[in-house]
């Protein structure tokens, strides 16, 4: 009888024939398309399977435990988010090249972050239905929306340590998203002042939650660098869902936006200035050069 190999345990065979381009040619940069994303869901479904383990731990009572398996949930997001540096040595012209072979797929189908999303409390029964009734994605879907979200394994933790957490926010219906709890707000402030260990516990989900929200502004803008403010292709707006469309008054002579983009409400705005316009101080010639402008306040759309 053989003995197992690592190709054999690793299913490398079946795994790596898993790359199928679509593109004539094909055209080069799809394949690193393919695996990019292909890498994305597999980091999806481990993240899953530890947030799962987390609800165990958070229930069985065991904080070295939950606080382990965040951490190493903060280190994949890291990872995720490190990705996207490789997605960006792609250039506009290379997706391009063979981004009408998407036809209408679109990351929005992506189940397990949908899953990802459900498990951390962004819960909408509606989601469910957009996936084929049998398929994985509406079964796992199903599932996770009757499911206690890793917040509320949380607040149940507290509550289990003796906390006065409001009964509202244990007993509200787990098939909603979560909401704001005046209630539980103000015990998070008494326990970050009273309870140093339980506080590790709070401090990592909030590395959780900025993790996520590091993830999908790195996702918008290289969206932005590779399509603009093309429409995507599962029909969504693109980058205009997350940007304003508002137009940029151009008061000073000389001055016009950049083209293929629009006021976004956070990060830096280009523009391109007239090269009659250029410092004098500078002796190089000028004919077009670009300006960036950074908005002071992320929270306040630029007006």
């Amino acid at each position: 009888m053989r003995s197992q190999t690592y190709g054999d345990y690793l299913a490398l065979d079946e795994l790596l024939s898993l790359q199928r381009t679509r593109s004539d040619g094909p055209e080069h940069d799809e394949m690193l398309f393919i695996v990019i994303h292909q890498v994305y869901e597999l980091w999806f479904k481990q993240v899953l399977h530890e947030l799962d383990y987390l609800r165990e731990q958070l229930d069985a009572g065991s904080a070295p435990r939950a606080l382990a398996t965040l951490n190493r949930v903060l280190t994949i997001l890291k990872t995720l988010v490190g990705q996207i540096d490789i997605l960006e040595t792609m250039t506009p012209l290379d997706f391009l090249s063979f981004r009408d072979r998407l036809e209408s797929a679109s990351g929005f189908e992506s189940y397990q972050f949908r899953e990802f999303e459900f498990a951390l409390g962004l819960k909408k029964a509606a989601v469910v239905d957009r996936f084929p009734a049998g398929s994985a994605g509406h079964e796992n879907l199903a599932r996770r929306l009757h499911e206690p979200s890793v917040w509320l394994q949380f607040l149940r933790y507290l509550a289990a340590r003796g906390l006065d957490v409001p009964a509202a926010a244990l007993e509200r219906d787990v098939t909603l998203a979560t909401e704001a709890d005046e209630g539980v707000q103000k015990l998070l402030i008494s326990m970050y002042r009273d309870h140093m260990a339980l506080m590790q516990l709070c401090e990592r989900l909030v590395d959780l939650d900025e993790g996520l929200q590091e993830w999908r502004y790195r996702h918008v803008k290289m969206v932005e660098r590779t399509i603009g403010r093309k429409p995507g292709t599962g029909g969504s707006a693109g980058t205009s869902r997350w940007c304003s469309a508002r137009s940029v008054p151009s008061r000073a002579r000389g001055v016009r936006k950049a083209p293929s983009t629009s006021r976004p409400r956070c990060s830096r705005q280009s523009f391109l200035i007239s090269g009659r316009f250029a410092p004098r101080s500078d002796p190089r010639g000028f004919d077009d050069f670009v300006v960036r402008v950074s908005c002071p306040d992320r929270r306040r759309p630029w007006r």
